[in-house]
C-alpha cells in the first residue's frame, strides 16, 4: 500500500500539534506501508519526502490564496513521485485539505482527512486572513464532506465535526487520538543529564528550586493565555509562572498578552516569559523542573502539549473542554477546570470571571500539595505509556486506511 501524507508542517517547520502528529505518524507508518510526504516549505532531507514553496505568481497574495497555490503544486507532485501510483491520500489541516481533495479526484483514490481543528470553531482567524477565512472555510467544508474517511483526534472533536458539518456521514468519522514519542519526552535521568537540565533552566531565568506552573503554547485566542495571566494572581508568591509562548496570531493578541505579562510582573516576581520555540531537550528540562503544567485552552481538539508534559511526569491543570478530558484523568493525572462556553464558535466562557477564578483556585491547590502533584505526575507518565504510544496510533490509522480501501 502506498499512502501520500499531505501537510502544512513537517520537520524542521513544526509550530503546532499537527506538525508533531504528522512527524510521529510518518515514522511509525513507514515501518508498515510505503509512505510519501508532501509538505509546505523545505522539509528535512529524507527519502520520499518533498517540499513545496508558494508559487512565485502568488508571492504576497492573501495567505489563504497562497496556500491554495501550494496545494495545486502538491497535487502535481503526487503524480510525479516515482514508483507505484498512490492508493490513498491523507491530508492534515485545511492547509493541505484542498490538495487531498483534488488529488482524490485527479487520481481516483480515497482521501482521508485528520481533523486537528475546525475553521468554524476558530472565527478569530478572520483577524488574520480577512476574506481568506471564507476561502479556508470553503476548502475545509468541501474536503470533509467529500472525504472517504475522517479521523478525529478525540471523541470531542468527532462531536464537533458532526455538529459543524452535518452532511458528513457519521460512519465515516473515526476517532484516533494523537500520540507521543515516549523516548523523546521523558525526565532527564542520571547525574550528568540532571545537571545539564538544571543548567538549561537556570540559563532561561528559571529558579530550579522554586515551585513552578508551566505553560507551553502559541499566542492565539484558543490557547486561553489571557485567562491564565489573570488567574495567576491567585498563585502563592513563591510560585513561578513559566510561559513558553510565542508565534502570536495577530498584533492585537500579542499586545494584550504583553500588557498582561508586564502588569503581572509589576505585582509579583517569578514571571518568566520565553518567546522563542525551545528545542525538545530544553523544553523537557523546563517541564522536569515544573510542579504542574497548565492548559487554559478554550478550544483544544486534544492537546499534544498535555501529552508531552505528562510524558515528562507533570500533572496537568486543564480546561474541561474539547479532547482535554480524554487525556487528563481528573483526580488521577491532574485537575479539570469547569467551563460553560458561548455557543458561537469562539469558545468564550459565558462567565469569564468565574472561569478565571476556578482556574486560579485549581492552580493554587495543585502547587499547595507538591507530594500529591508528584504522585499525579507519576500517574501521568503511566497513562501516556498505556494509551498514547505512536505505535498504537499508527496501527489504528492503518486500520482506517484498510476500512476505507475495503469500502
Amino acid at each position: 500500500m502506498r499512502v501520500d501524507l499531505l501537510t502544512r508542517e513537517y520537520p524542521p517547520h513544526v509550530y503546532g500539534g499537527a506538525g508533531v502528529h504528522v512527524a510521529g505518524l510518518t515514522a511509525v507508518l513507514r515501518d508498515l506501508v510505503d509512505v510519501r510526504v508532501h509538505a509546505f516549505d523545505v522539509p528535512v532531507d529524507e527519502p520520499k519526502t518533498h517540499g513545496y514553496a508558494v508559487p512565485e505568481a502568488l508571492a504576497g497574495a492573501n495567505p489563504a490564496l497562497a496556500t491554495m497555490g501550494v496545494d495545486l503544486s502538491i497535487v502535481d507532485g503526487i503524480g510525479r513521485d516515482g514508483g507505484a501510483p498512490t492508493d490513498l491520500v491523507h491530508s492534515h489541516t485545511w492547509y493541505a485539505n484542498l490538495a487531498g481533495h483534488l488529488a482524490s479526484l485527479l487520481y481516483g483514490v480515497p482521501h482521508v482527512v485528520t481533523a486537528h481543528s475546525l475553521e468554524p470553531l476558530r472565527p478569530w482567524k478572520a483577524e488574520q486572513l480577512g476574506g481568506g477565512y471564507a476561502l479556508s472555510s470553503w476548502v475545509e467544508r468541501t474536503a470533509y464532506e467529500a472525504a472517504a474517511g475522517v479521523i478525529a483526534v478525540s471523541a470531542g472533536m468527532r462531536a464537533d465535526i458532526l455538529r459543524a458539518y452535518p452532511a458528513v456521514d457519521p460512519d465515516r468519522v473515526h476517532v484516533v487520538h494523537n500520540g507521543i514519542d515516549l523516548d523523546g519526552w521523558r525526565r532527564p535521568e542520571g547525574d550528568e543529564a540532571t545537571a545539564r537540565a538544571r543548567a538549561v533552566v537556570e540559563g532561561l531565568g528559571i529558579d530550579p528550586d522554586r515551585p513552578a506552573v508551566v505553560f507551553v503554547g502559541r499566542i492565539t485566542r484558543q490557547k486561553g493565555l489571557p485567562y491564565l495571566l489573570r488567574a495567576a494572581e491567585a498563585l502563592p508568591a513563591d510560585v513561578q509562572l513559566v510561559l513558553c509562548a510565542g508565534a502570536p496570531d495577530t498584533p492585537e493578541i500579542m499586545a494584550e498578552v504583553t500588557g498582561l505579562v508586564e502588569g503581572l510582573q509589576t505585582r509579583r516576581g517569578g514571571v518568566v516569559w520565553i518567546e522563542r520555540m525551545l528545542p525538545r531537550d530544553e523544553l523537557c528540562a523546563v517541564l522536569a523542573h515544573g510542579t504542574v503544567f497548565v492548559c487554559p485552552s478554550v478550544y483544544e481538539p486534544l492537546g499534544i502539549v498535555n501529552l508531552e508534559a505528562m510524558a515528562v511526569g507533570l500533572p496537568v491543570v486543564g480546561t474541561a473542554t474539547g479532547g482535554i478530558p480524554e487525556v487528563v484523568d481528573d483526580g488521577v493525572t491532574g485537575w479539570l477546570v469547569p467551563i460553560e462556553q458561548v455557543q458561537d464558535g469562539t469558545g468564550t466562557p459565558v462567565d469569564p470571571d468565574r472561569f478565571v477564578a476556578d482556574l486560579g483556585t485549581a492552580l493554587a491547590g495543585a502547587v499547595a500539595d507538591p507530594e500529591r502533584a508528584a504522585a499525579f505526575g507519576v500517574a501521568s507518565r503511566r497513562r501516556v505509556e498505556e494509551h498514547f504510544s505512536w505505535r498504537a496510533i499508527g496501527e489504528r490509522t492503518l486500520a482506517v486506511y484498510r476500512s476505507v480501501l475495503g469500502g
